[in-house]
């Protein structure tokens, strides 16, 4: 559905003079004269989908709903500036605890965060509601010197890398991710990137799209690729969640203390495709995670 309704969008909604970059990346860009431009971006979380409140502890689940967008401005190699929060609570709190106390322990978990990358939380809403816990955070980022990293931007030939390791999420890693700015920006100062994304829907997913809209295709090491503890190749490509950096480049790229491994090219035929080692090139599913 959500791809769907992408591209309706993207017919729909007229070009606007302050609008440098809209729909189909992983943050908008506005201008706002005189040569400054913001990245925007925003996340909606919501319980039964994205976490489980009776399950999960509501410090971690509030600290991943500023995280994503995290990862959404280092996906842009954006310096974060700011965020506003949005939550709906449920009237009749969660786990015995009233709706001032579960807003409370979200931002048990939102703050130290918030704090460790900088990022001033200016405002947002509050409201209660008969459904089930909702939080929508909105960030706000800057442009560093060397522009926005996006999509559309690989080239033949170029390697492809990711930071971290792989696989994962299900066991709760989506919840206590590191967001990759640091890693974003130090990247981008020190070389040219091409093209960047963040991984949220899984690798092969999340690389068909950035290879879609650069208009080329994709050759995958499968065994190259970094995978964590207990984790598959299968995990790595489907789960989804991860949050790691998926990023093209002409130039080798790292070290990072986080790690940083090439794990493929970007190639002329289009399509995804896998590399075993042998060195037989066959067609990939494109999986991963599919919001309907």
């Amino acid at each position: 559905m959500e791809r769907e309704f992408i591209t309706q969008l993207r017919e729909r909604l007229p070009p606007h003079p302050l609008l440098k970059l809209g729909i189909g990346d992983d943050a908008a860009i506005l201008s706002l004269g005189q040569g400054a431009d913001v990245v925007v971006t925003t996340d909606l979380l919501a319980d039964g989908t994205h976490f489980l409140s009776t399950e999960q502890d509501l410090a971690r689940i509030g600290r991943k709903a500023l995280a994503v967008n995290l990862s959404d401005l280092a996906a842009m190699a954006a310096r974060p500036v700011g965020a506003v929060v949005a939550i709906a609570l449920p009237k009749s709190g969660i786990g015995g605890r009233s709706p001032l106390e579960v807003a409370t322990r979200l931002y048990d978990g939102l703050l130290p965060l918030a704090a460790e990358f900088n990022v001033p939380i200016a405002g947002g809403d509050t409201n209660t509601w008969n459904g089930p816990l909702v939080i929508a955070v909105t960030a706000l980022g800057a442009v560093t010197p060397r522009g926005p990293l996006l999509r559309s931007g690989a080239k033949i030939g170029d390697s492809i890398y990711v930071t971290g390791t792989l696989g994962g999420s299900l066991a709760g890693k989506h919840l206590d991710f590191t967001p990759r700015v640091a890693e974003a920006l130090e990247l981008a100062k020190r070389h040219n990137l091409h093209a960047g994304m963040d991984i949220t829907d899984g690798l092969a997913i999340d690389l068909d799209r950035l290879i879609t809209a650069s208009n080329c295709g994709a050759v995958l090491d499968l065994a190259s690729i970094p995978l964590s503890a207990a984790c598959g190749v299968t995990n790595a490509l489907g789960d989804g969640e991860d949050f790691e950096l998926l990023m093209t480049a002409a130039v080798p790229l790292g070290p990072l203390p986080c790690g940083i491994t090439k794990i493929g090219e970007i190639i002329a035929d289009r399509g995804l495709w896998s590399r075993d080692e042998t060195g037989a090139v066959t067609r990939l599913p494109v999986t991963g995670y599919l919001h309907r």
